[in-house]
């Protein structure tokens, strides 16, 4: 923007820069600062009064001028030529220029001005009385005083409108914020940065292609959209595609963010927007983006028993109303992003306004896979790298988490001092964003250790040993972030999940305690983050998922939300839920019990081997157990725990999201952060 308004000023120039005026005012300021120093400057050299008395009855003064407060001293020509000889060059300069020889402050009294008067009449001098004009030096004070109030209150104005030159003052703080793009400069990003996100490219492609050749489709009776609102969870690109579309769009882009539009002032949100669509129908065709627009596209009346944003609710209003109003918007194309969509009010989901609804969903092993040749262009990587196995080894990675994962890998090498990114280097990556960061220094007991080790070893067990519970091909005791122990799995990539699905990763989510009780006859904290996922798993099955053969096919998950402070069952019902989710965690409980009492000798071998190399993978594993029944061998040595959804929610010492997200039927993977 900046660079715009210095060529838009040189334009208007005729390729000339402008006139800066401020450099106008700083000469004239030093000016009459100059000149009041030389007005305020005294002549000569300063003498008492004694000495004054004493060269006037010797007869050396010739002229005493007297202002009421001091008097200057001119000698005759003798005395100067006498007192100037052996001075050198420079102080002879100074004399012949210098107005009067000496000057004397005359002490305030009547004595004083009776002897000055006495010895006017008695001595041959010229005494002159001349009152001192001070109205220059008046003058001048008052103009530097009245500048720097004017200049604070420019400043003032200034930083209360939001700073900036023309737009910035107090009385533009009603005006758009909005960032522009146009006259070809862009955002250096274009369609072919975005990987992963091809159906939402496609869309957006073709609004680009209607602002560029609208004729193509208006030829066919076609309208242009009114909006398409990106939604998606966070890190997947949705800011990244509206970058991508001011990149390749050859109108004006307008960019701003929701909380633009908030501000003290009552009115500014609403008067922003009006603004905002001024200038994007004087630039038309044009295209306004709003990141985040759920700061100001809130649903508006929901609990209004706690008050309501008056001015958010305004400023929502006229939005809808320069959406689709009485007034005619040809031309302009509104793109927004949030990953809330459902907290938007319904009148800005209508059709005429977000006509297209874009999700932006978590890439896919494909699309993981172009996202990682994209973010592994500019790293200097070693041709061992595989972008399949990085691609496989990070399921329910975002695009932000995956740019994340080649920055960290790249960090790893430059700390060992290597020259390329190694295989390895990945993996390290790939662990400290899953886990957090290793703590080989922390203290444990000999008996923790034990104990960590035979959890995390019938988490392997039962998991390897169940038909549908995810591949496990790592597990560690080695403490890491908040956690003393994890289990890496690499997931299945479904969409739809089965009840005999989620009964094996309960078992197998239930195997760490079960091991506990086996071994030690007693139970820890430890399985702190397993309990709040099976407790999520089972109340999402019995309430949610209808899976539950005594409640039936009834689903109590409001996706709208308006169910915040009351039940949709009655006290019968939730008593009902609650014994049902008690006998699917306690039949998981003992269903994983079994497992291990009858491979005993399986979770020892698998403990003893944790406790000696604290790092086993799944070569380990299976030679320990033998080959996986069920015939589902798994995957390639990848080191993942087990997601499908956000691979946050499996840090290894996070708390389990569990199932988080109803629509999807996904759960998080086994953890054990020991608390």
């Amino acid at each position: 923007m900046e660079e715009q308004k210095d060529q838009g000023s040189e334009n208007r120039n005729g390729g000339k820069p402008s006139l800066n005026f401020y450099w106008i005012y700083a000469v004239i300021v030093v000016l009459l600062l100059g000149m009041l120093m030389l007005n305020s400057g005294q002549d000569g050299r300063q003498i008492q009064w004694a000495e004054f008395k004493e060269r006037i009855e010797d007869g050396e003064v010739k002229r005493v001028v007297f202002d009421g407060q001091r008097a200057t001293i001119m000698l005759n020509e003798s005395v100067r030529e006498a007192e100037s000889e052996g001075e050198d060059e420079q102080s002879l300069l100074k004399s012949v220029y210098r107005s009067s020889d000496y000057w004397l402050h005359v002490p305030a009294g009547d004595a004083y001005l009776d002897d000055m008067k006495k010895l006017s009449e008695d001595y041959d001098f010229e005494y002159v009385y001349e009152p001192v004009n001070e109205w220059g030096q008046q003058m001048l004070t008052y103009v530097i005083f009245f500048g720097l109030m004017i200049g604070v209150w420019i400043l003032l104005m200034r930083r209360l409108g939001g700073g900036g030159g023309g737009g910035g003052q107090i009385f533009n703080i009603g005006k758009s914020k909005a960032q522009l793009f146009e006259k070809g400069k862009g955002t250096d990003v274009n369609f072919g940065d975005v990987a992963g996100l091809d159906g939402a490219k496609e869309e957006l492609e073709e609004i680009v292609a209607f602002l560029k050749d609208s004729e193509k489709y208006t030829n066919l009776g076609a309208k242009i959209p009114k909006g398409a609102l990106l939604v998606g969870p966070p890190g997947t690109g949705k800011t990244l595609l509206a970058k991508a579309v001011a990149g390749e769009a050859q109108v004006p882009f307008f960019s701003l963010s929701g909380s633009d539009f908030v501000e003290m002032f009552v009115g500014v949100g609403a008067s922003r927007v009006r603004d905002l669509f001024k200038q994007a129908k004087e630039k038309s065709p044009a295209i306004i983006f709003i990141d985040e627009i759920d700061a100001i596209g809130r649903a508006r009346g929901k609990n209004a028993s706690l008050g309501s944003n008056d001015e958010r609710e305004n400023t929502l209003n006229q939005l809808l109303t320069e959406m689709d109003g009485f007034g005619t918007n040809s031309g302009v194309i509104i793109l927004a992003a949030t990953n809330r969509a459902d907290i938007l009010d319904k009148a800005l989901m209508r059709a005429g306004r977000f006509d297209r609804q874009i999700y932006v969903d978590m890439p896919d092993l494909t699309e993981r896979k172009a996202i990682f040749e994209v973010h592994l262009g500019p790293i200097k990587v070693d041709d061992s790298i595989d972008v399949d196995f990085l691609s496989r080894q990070t399921p329910g990675f975002s695009g932000a988490d995956i740019a994340n994962v080649c920055n960290e890998a790249a960090l790893y090498a430059a700390r060992k001092g290597r020259d390329k990114v190694i295989h390895q280097d990945f993996l390290d990556a790939v662990d400290r964003i899953i886990g957090g960061l290793e703590k080989r220094t922390k203290i444990i007991s000999e008996h923790e250790k034990k104990t960590i080790a035979f959890h995390e070893a019938g988490h392997a067990v039962v998991s390897w040993l169940v038909e549908f519970a995810s591949p496990l091909v790592k597990v560690s005791i080695v403490p890491r972030g908040q956690s003393l122990g994890a289990a890496w799995y690499l997931p299945e990539e479904r969409q739809i999940t089965t009840t005999e699905q989620m009964l094996d990763e309960m078992c197998a989510a239930l195997g760490g305690r079960a091991a506990e009780e086996i071994v030690f006859g007693k139970i820890s904290t430890g399985a702190l983050s397993d309990l709040e996922k099976v407790t999520k798993q089972a109340y999402a099955m019995v309430s949610i998922y209808g899976l539950n053969e005594k409640i039936g096919n009834r689903s109590y998950y409001d996706s709208q939300g308006d169910q915040t402070f009351t039940k949709p069952y009655s006290e019968e019902t939730s008593r009902i839920i609650d014994e049902e989710v008690g006998k699917l965690i306690e039949g998981a409980y003992q269903r994983a019990k079994d497992i291990l009492q009858s491979n005993y000798d399986k979770l020892s071998g698998l403990a003893e081997s944790l406790l000696q190399n604290e790092v086993i993978f799944r070569e380990d594993v299976q030679r320990i157990l033998g080959e996986r029944p069920f015939g589902k061998p798994a995957e390639p040595e990848a080191k993942v725990e087990e997601t499908e959804t956000d691979p946050g929610a499996e840090d290894a010492g996070a708390e389990d999201a569990g199932a988080s997200d109803p629509s999807t039927g996904n759960d998080a993977a086994d953890e054990t952060p020991f608390a």
